[in-house]
């Protein structure tokens, strides 16, 4: 009965329907959103939040890391791997053209750097890195030559874009230290942890060696960490999420509306029929059962059509966001589709209460009069 009652009037079903559809969606698809930001904040920093990068203070006297420092911090940390680098720039000059790029110093570059092409050794010796996107300017190939102050290096691997602790975001050149050794201190040194965890204790524990606590604070190094970055990203992502979730809840509010006033008319137009049945034996708690069923199964389909759209809508987001399409099928991302649907239901019948409440107390005598 509940079922061929919602029948009786499609168009008004059918735009109550439509707008739990409609909150269905908005909440889902805020919630994937927030959850699809979130994943791809985490894939952006991921390969930063376990390294600690190391340069000059401001109270420093030095202009910048010197050799005594670094091998200071080599002893502190004995379970990471503690690379420092120093930086300059070039030239290169082929026959396809001329570019500025950075050049970098490393004593361990397949710590520090990916390769699209080649390969990246422990120790470069007389090898070099350069950023793919110059080698593409340049036509150069692994296994071409480059030179930097006179002495040629053979290029090992191509640096993938974009990567690189701290990168300038032009060009880059990755040779040994060793050949930059006219520079007498280090620019930098990038320590690689095993986690962001372990990357906060490193920190503190170099604060504490170098950056002396008094009344005035001396920075003899300046310590920095992404791992803390991560963690208020991650909190402000958390925040925007309940935010949209909170916007997304209004439509579900509003189609909660439209089903109360299509229980209502609904009711209203039926006096007559529900007088007959309580006057034929119905209860008051069959009617109101009735009533609450018409309520559920709005719900029930509103909810089910709704993450049927969400998920193909996530689909969407989640390849425009982080270019995985299929990364919408975790869990942390698919629970929404349960909150939304048990929404809707809950919504819906609640929205039911009060119409079912006003049906089933009408005394039959009344509800046939009209």
């Amino acid at each position: 009965m509940a079922w061929r009652n919602l029948g009786r009037n499609r168009v008004r079903t059918g735009l109550a329907a439509l707008g739990i559809i409609i909150g269905v969606v908005a909440i889902v698809s805020l919630g994937m959103a927030g959850v699809a930001l979130q994943q791809q904040a985490t894939a952006d920093l991921g390969s930063l939040t376990n390294e600690v990068s190391v340069s000059a203070g401001a109270d420093s006297d030095e202009d910048g890391v010197t050799e005594e420092q670094v091998e200071e911090i080599e002893n502190i940390i004995t379970d990471a791997q503690v690379i420092p680098q120093k930086i300059n720039s070039t030239e290169i000059e082929t026959r396809s053209g001329s570019v500025y790029v950075s050049v970098t110093g490393v004593t361990n570059a397949s710590a520090l750097y990916d390769v699209s092409d080649g390969e990246a050794p422990d120790r470069l010796e007389t090898g070099a890195l350069i950023s793919n996107s110059t080698a593409q300017e340049l036509g150069l190939e692994v296994g071409d030559p480059v030179a930097y102050e006179g002495q040629l290096y053979r290029i090992r691997g191509l640096i993938e874009a974009d990567d690189g602790f701290g990168g300038s975001g032009r060009g880059e050149l990755v040779i040994p230290v060793s050949g930059l050794r006219d520079q007498q201190y280090y620019d930098s040194v990038t320590i690689i942890t095993g986690g962001g965890d372990a990357a906060e204790a490193t920190a503190d524990q170099l604060e504490e060696r170098f950056n002396v606590d008094g009344r005035d604070k001396e920075e003899e190094l300046q310590i920095n960490t992404f791992a803390g970055a991560q963690e208020s990203i991650n909190s402000f992502l958390n925040t925007l999420q309940l935010a949209l979730l909170g916007i997304g809840s209004i439509s579900l509010v509003v189609a909660s509306v439209a089903i109360l006033n299509v229980m209502l008319m609904s009711t209203i137009e039926r006096r007559g029929e529900i007088g007959v049945l309580r006057a034929v034996g119905i209860r008051r708690s069959e009617v109101l059962r009735m009533i609450l069923t018409e309520a559920m199964f709005l719900g029930v389909v509103g909810g089910i059509i709704g993450a049927i759209v969400s998920l193909a809508v996530g689909l969407v987001m989640f390849n425009i966001i982080t270019g995985d399409a299929l990364a919408v099928l975790g869990w942390a991302s698919l629970q929404y589709l349960l909150y939304g649907f048990v929404f809707a239901v809950v919504t819906s019948v609640l929205s039911g209460v009060y119409p079912a409440w006003k049906a089933s107390n009408d005394r039959p005598v009344e509800a046939l009069r009209g």
